[in-house]
């Protein structure tokens, strides 16, 4: 049922594309995103549909996926060979609404069991060129089979960069895709895509458009740069991550397009979804509180020390962190830091997986320190929650943060988070020394790339728990009290899809 105090916007058909869609298939923040925009946009009454790749992984009696007569037996070429795609129909439901997702489907690009590498070996896809642009053919030619044209095809990340351009190209010669707009959402710009320009050919399309203001990007062929350079909007996750990426330092050799492009990029933050994330009702934790009844907090402490193997001692500040072991989250930050962190007293619980020379510093720390650190390799979602719910602390002391997720989870179950002043953690984490009225504290920031200033902000933090009880009570009401659904941020969104389609 829509919501009439939501603004009304005429209904838009809207397809969402995306690499990863939650439950689908998820390797990070974008499968959340994927799933919780669409079904707030839905509360415009637009008719938004999702399309993914069908991997092998995914159970089709599972999730419900059913045939299409009309999307079967679609043959593309790729480059001087053929291949057949098939789109298939499932849907996201939820109490509220439902979201009609499709899924391309090809035995010789998507059949695998990794999104983009071997999951055995770690080692990416050696042809992930022609499998995102098999991708592509199929977004194309599924609203071609439908005779559904879309008002906005709004596209995520690199694997979807080169359907703006498609689109582009279609419209000179086909009229069933002119008034259709294109939105290309950078969730990651140090994933780019890029492949050698011997890639390029394989797509079909014009040499024109390979050139340094398209898709050609220091002689080879980007398919994150074709999506920012061709299509009608940019956004991305963050307001401060937007004005970040025009910068050298992390523009990753594209801010200077970004910086031509700056009036139609736009920084749009992340929301998450407030029910899955409800402290009041979350069955992954041992006892459901709200900020009335934070005192129970502490038995999801007791009970994360069970899951993990660590005594509970009452008291002992416990930090969490749940991440990807690569540069980006700070790993190196934390390594550094180790001996002083455990000297402290502090207990750490670590949840994530990337790579092994992370993996297995984390679980010598482990070795060494049985009653100081747990360490769960991989990904858990009930642990997650576990984590969020029994950790007094999360740490996100990362290289760079185009939004980040975990900070919102950690405020809405009363951690509290340490994180590096960048991106989205900047956005939203307000540090007591730039509290106001109505900006409260909610965590504590730090702002050089260094192990000292990190342990500072860490230092002050557990100064404060250890220190101040009625303070941090403060600091946990606070952010358990912040409005971090996705209602603005698709706000934000259909304004500039009406902003879009106003134009000629």
């Amino acid at each position: 049922m829509i919501d009439p105090r939501k603004p009304k916007f005429p209904q838009r058909g809207i397809l969402f594309v995306s690499s990863e869609v939650f439950p689908y298939a998820k390797t990070g923040g974008l499968a959340d995103v994927s799933t919780a925009l669409p079904q707030a946009l839905r509360e415009f009454d637009h008719d938004v549909r999702l399309i993914m790749p069908k991997y092998g992984f995914i159970g089709e009696k599972k999730q419900k996926i059913h045939v299409i007569n009309r999307t079967q037996g679609m043959d593309v070429e790729i480059g001087n060979k053929k291949t057949t795609i098939n789109v298939k129909s499932s849907a996201i439901l939820t109490p509220r609404t439902r979201v009609q997702i499709y899924l391309s489907e090809s035995d010789e690009y998507f059949s695998r069991m990794g999104l983009y590498s071997d999951p055995d070996t770690g080692i990416d896809y050696p042809d992930n060129d022609e499998r995102f642009i098999t991708f592509a053919h199929s977004v194309i030619g599924l609203c071609k089979r439908l005779l559904w044209k879309p008002d906005i095809i709004h596209c995520n990340d690199w694997q979807t960069g080169l359907i703006p351009l498609y689109i582009k190209d279609s419209i000179k010669n086909d009229p069933f895709f002119r008034g259709t707009k294109t939105v290309f959402t950078i969730h990651n710009l140090a994933y780019q895509g890029n492949f050698p320009a011997s890639s390029y050919p394989k797509t079909g399309l014009p040499p024109e458009y390979f050139t340094p203001n398209g898709s050609e990007f220091y002689g080879q062929f980007s398919f994150m740069k074709t999506g920012i350079a061709f299509a009608d909007a940019i956004t991305t996750v963050s307001e401060t991550y937007a004005e970040e990426i025009r910068t050298p330092e992390f523009g990753c050799g594209m801010e200077g397009l970004l910086t031509k492009r700056k009036k139609d990029l736009h920084g749009i933050t992340n929301g998450i979804d407030m029910a899955v994330w409800d402290t009041e009702n979350d069955l992954n934790i041992v006892t459901q509180y709200t900020s009335g009844t934070i005192h129970k907090k502490e038995e999801c402490k007791m009970d994360l020390c069970e899951s993990i193997g660590i005594p509970y001692e009452q008291g002992t500040p416990i930090i969490g962190i749940i991440a990807r072991f690569v540069h980006q989250k700070g790993i190196e930050l934390l390594i550094e830091t180790m001996d002083q962190i455990l000297k402290t007293g502090a207990q750490i619980v670590i949840l994530g997986s990337g790579e092994k020379k992370y993996e297995e510093f984390f679980l010598k720390q482990q070795k060494k320190h049985p009653n100081q650190v747990g360490v769960f390799l991989g990904f858990h979602d009930n642990f997650a929650h576990k984590i969020e719910a029994g950790a007094d602390i999360f740490i996100m002391p990362s290289a760079y943060e185009p939004c980040g997720l975990n900070q919102m989870y950690s405020m809405r179950y009363g951690t509290i988070p340490v994180a590096r002043r960048t991106g989205g953690l900047a956005d939203t984490i307000t540090d007591p020394l730039e509290a106001t009225k109505k900006n409260p504290a909610t965590g504590f920031l730090f702002d050089k790339y260094e192990g000292k200033a990190f342990m500072k902000a860490l230092d002050r933090a557990m100064s404060e728990y250890r220190r101040h009880p009625n303070k941090w009570r403060e600091l946990q009401i606070n952010g358990m009290s912040k409005d971090f659904s996705w209602n603005k941020s698709a706000l934000k969104y259909a304004e500039l899809y009406e902003k879009l389609l106003a134009k000629p």
